[in-house]
């Protein structure tokens, strides 16, 4: 138990302790529990209510250090974790019901499916923690603020790479604008997860007597934060370039449909051609079709066009190598024409690759492009002028550590990073301030400034520091125009990347495994 008491327990009292150690928690406390993860969606954008996590993940802990049972912690953490990933990705939805035509009933069944394996990472965390603190006799504090929180930023960690990994919704996004971003250069968004874990279980410590410590840990916690958050780790470099980030506003029901085709090549050729600028980027597979199905002479406009203006184009598109083989894709005309592609190498399951064995599930989404060739993990950035821009294609900007090994690992490392995405899919729902949230991270990360050119949003310029700069309004067609400069210098994410975050967690663990073991020594003496 975490309260302790002076007083000695009543009969009624007792009674209930019991049944809170048994090993089936009641569903109602399972209830409970999916609606307290379930709550953490307000903690991210569009809502921004960061505190709000702390007090989440501190009822978690609670409830698990209320008993003895691993298997009781084990499902209060599934049931958590189910409602965390349902409420923070529900808008799957959307595509599966708007765009692949799926009954109602049937996409509910599909996110309750994928809620109930993303909760299995929570359930790690509690029940693991669990066996722990019996395995390794843990004291309340070491319970509370080591084991847990380490566990938490482990199990993210792992949600962002098990079966490829679908790390949305990882707890560190929600403090973009918090004191505790000032990590993010240091350990990065899972290292922010732990951090979030202390501050949850400072709070929850507040049933102990140790109540002022754990309040004074907090603070500094947050203050050592928003003190980094005035440390420069990288420097503006170069002079500053123009760019044009085009937003089309295509629907989405019509993008691949042919008889539409037309319309949607014409619109992007003539709001390219429309000024030039140094860069002038596209949203993902702003022209949705391989380039031999393009009007004659389209491409061969464009590059006569970079060329006259001494502007350079980047164009998301598919690029076709073969039967059944292609690519999601970027490619760059630039000035002096020199070829440059950059193809996508972190897929979506099922959107844009298939998973061994469910062809058929992918059969019935009927998603265009949804088995794409796989791109290489280290591909070079491209030049305008004194800049190197590296692209990512939409959802590969929630990988900080692969961005993180492109910078680290490039002949010449980017100064400036590209997102084109297409979220269109998802209706207007929340998972274009959260994918904008995602990439103010990345930037906190790297120290690079994020440009994002995207069909409906968020088109935007996000600076070195993570401020958003410019962007466009929502679900509108527009142009943003602006000048930025591009940044150099390696964060240390950049030089460790997550090996900063697991070094911290190990050294965590350590630190629990010798408060237990002085707790025993203590205890027998």
């Amino acid at each position: 138990m975490l309260r302790r008491r002076t007083q000695p327990l009543t009969a009624a009292e007792l009674a209930e302790r019991a049944a809170l150690r048994g090993s089936k928690p009641s569903l109602l406390l399972l209830l409970t529990a999916a609606l307290a993860g379930g709550s953490s969606i307000l903690s991210f954008q569009p809502f921004g209510w960061w505190p709000l996590q702390f007090l989440s993940l501190a009822w978690l802990f609670y409830q698990v250090g209320m008993g003895n049972s691993v298997k009781r912690a084990t499902l209060i953490g599934w049931a958590f974790g189910f409602g965390w990933s349902v409420a923070g990705m529900h808008w799957l939805s959307v595509l599966m019901t708007r765009f692949a035509h799926l009954p109602v009933l049937l996409a509910v069944v599909a996110i309750v499916l994928l809620g109930l394996y993303m909760g299995l990472f929570a359930a790690f965390t509690a029940g693991v923690a669990s066996w722990l603190r019996k395995r390794w006799s843990l004291p309340v504090a070491a319970f509370l603020l080591l084991v847990l929180p380490t566990l938490w930023g482990v199990s993210e960690w792992l949600r962002g790479w098990v079966f490829t990994g679908f790390p949305w919704a990882s707890s560190g996004y929600a403090h973009d604008l918090a004191p505790l971003a000032g990590f993010a250069p240091l350990i990065g968004v899972y290292g922010l997860g732990i951090l979030v874990g202390v501050g949850a279980g400072c709070i929850a410590m507040l049933t102990q007597r140790a109540r002022w410590p754990a309040i004074g840990l907090l603070a500094g916690l947050l203050l050592a934060g928003a003190g980094l958050r005035t440390v420069e780790w990288t420097q503006e470099t170069g002079q500053p370039i123009s760019v044009r980030l085009l937003q089309g506003n295509i629907p989405q029901d019509r993008k691949f449909d042919m008889e539409f085709l037309t319309s949607i090549v014409t619109r992007y050729q003539a709001m390219i051609t429309a000024a030039p600028a140094d860069l002038i980027a596209t949203p993902e597979t702003a022209l949705p079709v391989f380039p031999h199905n393009l009007p004659d002479g389209y491409l061969d406009g464009l590059q006569r066009y970079a060329t006259s203006t001494g502007s350079t184009l980047a164009i998301g598109m598919p690029l076709f190598d073969g039967p059944e083989k292609y690519g999601n894709s970027l490619i760059a005309m630039s000035p002096e024409p020199r070829p440059y592609r950059y193809d996508k190498a972190h897929l979506v399951p099922f959107g844009e690759f298939i998973p061994p064995g469910f062809r058929w599930f992918t059969d019935i989404l009927n998603i265009p492009l949804s088995d794409a060739t796989r791109g290489a993990a280290l591909q070079a950035p491209f030049q305008v002028k004194d800049q190197w821009v590296l692209p990512n294609i939409c959802y590969e900007d929630v990988f900080g550590e692969e961005i993180a090994y492109q910078l680290r690992n490039a002949q010449h490392p980017a100064t400036l990073l590209l997102n084109v995405s297409n979220l269109s899919w998802y209706g207007q729902s929340v998972a274009i301030p959260q994918h904008l949230q995602i990439s103010r991270m990345r930037t906190l990360e790297t120290g690079r400034p994020m440009l994002r050119s995207t069909n409906d949003g968020a088109t935007a310029v996000i600076d070195h520091r993570g401020n958003i700069t410019q962007v466009l309004p929502f679900y509108t067609d527009g142009v943003l125009s602006a000048t930025v400069r591009g940044a150099s210098g390696m964060t240390p994410f950049i030089r460790l990347g997550n090996a900063a975050f697991l070094t911290l967690g190990g050294l965590m663990l350590l630190g629990a495994w010798f408060a237990g073991r002085r707790y025993r020594l203590k205890s027998n003496s």
